[in-house]
């Protein structure tokens, strides 16, 4: 490859230890026992220290290096001196080496919008459900999503101490996705995945039609879609506004990339313009393989109340 590397390989190069950083970080702050734990609109909506210092370290980062860029994060800060130790200069040298596909190779900067979500699952975050948190950098351009990278800051927890923790995936629609293992529910089972902690009628309904032959509750989006790119669930089914587009963007770039589909319940594509509003008002519906079987047994009355965007 002659030249420099094009700005989206090294934007998510620079993400890929930037999203690193987030989850020592997250790490960190479990470790000391002090997660500064507020309620934001209510007991299922958390921030904690983690979450705040996680979205300084990322959004500072990247700017940084990459002024130009929109950046969007979940959690609203005040403006303040950011800490140099938080700061991740550093960059993915095995990103780099990849060619970036051509339809992307010519993007600037200024085109690009970074969704951020520093800690999804901070509910769980809070409870110990470790497994379920991840830090979630999307890129998108024209609307689309087109790379995104998820770190699992406590991959391997359950092994105990002295396991080494943590682990970062990445993907890029048309390039491929990195650092997991690609496996598919077998063709004759159904496996949905949904909320843990916000569940109503409308999603049980919804889950109900699809026929699973088994449901999982876990918490986090991120944690969703690893699910259906490790064999472990067939779909994500979530038929409420509660996910915004800091929890969609990374999970669906890399979904995406494997060949899957991430749309609201009525099959439609989420966009990820800078100015777009930040609810997922549709609801989720993901899907590795089959995604219009899905969106076809999605119930009338769903359709009904989740308007489309």
């Amino acid at each position: 490859m002659s030249g420099s590397p094009a700005v989206l390989m090294r934007l998510v190069a620079s993400a890929h230890t930037v999203a690193e950083k987030a989850g020592a970080i997250v790490r960190k702050v479990l470790h000391s026992g002090e997660l500064g734990i507020v309620e934001k609109t209510g007991a299922n909506d958390l921030q904690t220290l983690a979450d705040r210092l996680a979205q300084q370290s990322i959004c500072a980062s990247l700017s940084r290096r990459f002024p130009k860029i929109t950046i969007i994060g979940e959690e609203e800060l005040p403006a303040e001196e950011i800490k140099e130790d938080i700061i991740e200069s550093g960059f993915s040298e095995e990103i780099l080496q990849k060619t970036c596909p051509e339809e992307y190779s010519g993007l600037k900067e200024e085109e690009l919008v970074v969704w951020v979500d520093p800690l999804d699952g901070t509910k769980e975050y809070t409870e110990g459900l470790l497994d379920n948190v991840t830090v979630l950098i999307g890129i998108a351009y024209g609307g689309r999503a087109i790379a995104g990278v998820i770190n699992q800051p406590f991959y391997n927890y359950e092994l105990g101490a002295g396991a080494a923790l943590g682990r970062t995936m990445w993907g890029i629609p048309g390039l491929g996705a990195f650092g997991f293992q690609l496996r598919e529910v077998p063709g004759d089972r159904r496996i949905v995945t949904t909320t843990r902690s916000h569940s109503n009628k409308l999603v049980t309904d919804c889950v109900d039609a699809m026929e699973p032959h088994e449901v999982v509750r876990v918490g986090g989006a991120g944690n969703k879609i690893i699910q259906l790119v490790e064999g472990k669930a067939s779909a994500y089914v979530f038929a409420s506004p509660g996910c915004k587009k800091w929890d969609t963007c990374a999970p669906e770039a890399i979904l995406h990339a494997v060949g899957g589909k991430l749309t609201d319940m009525h099959g439609n594509a989420y966009c990820y313009d800078a100015n777009v509003k930040h609810m997922n008002s549709g609801g989720v519906l993901a899907t590795l393989r089959n995604h219009e079987y899905y969106v076809s047994r999605v119930p009338q009355s769903v359709l009904q109340a989740l308007k489309s965007e």
